[in-house]
């Protein structure tokens, strides 16, 4: 999952319970605006993110399995070439991260944290647990239905 999807999960526990559009749309635009800020340092681009913190997840895949797997479950079109640009970058080598991509993942992801902290600290427990559930049915169901829409 990326990390504004992960973000999105925790953050709509902000005692919203349930997910209006507006308010789920103002959510991702202002998170998709700190992620950006995040990656501008990196040089990287929201999908190419998307594309390490997946190879991050799947362990066993190689260049093609990883493309496959970004096409899949972010839906981007172009996903051999992201994995072709971040290959070309040294970030990754036949679909694994390589020692250059974990270091530069792992730094983004504590900017990331560090920066973020206040907003994600003294949550209520519940109320996220509850907007978690929510917008992964909301995802479920989406997925549901790309596959039955054209």
């Amino acid at each position: 999952m990326s990390g504004a999807v992960t973000w999105m999960l925790v953050a709509l526990g902000l005692g919203v319970v349930v997910v209006r559009r507006r308010s789920f749309a103002v959510t991702f635009v202002t998170l998709q605006a700190l992620l950006l800020r995040f990656l501008r340092p990196t040089g990287l681009t929201e999908p190419q993110w998307v594309t390490l913190r997946l190879a991050a997840q799947l362990d066993e895949v190689d260049a093609a399995g990883l493309a496959a797997a970004v096409a899949d479950r972010a839906h981007f079109p172009n996903a051999a070439t992201l994995v072709g640009e971040l290959t070309d970058r040294g970030l990754l080598d036949g679909g694994r991260l390589t020692a250059t991509g974990r270091h530069l993942l792992d730094d983004t992801l504590a900017v990331s944290a560090r920066e973020t902290a206040p907003i994600w600290n003294d949550l209520p427990v519940d109320e996220v647990a509850a907007a978690t559930a929510v917008l992964n049915e909301v995802i479920a169901r989406a997925r549901r239905t790309l596959l039955t829409t054209s």
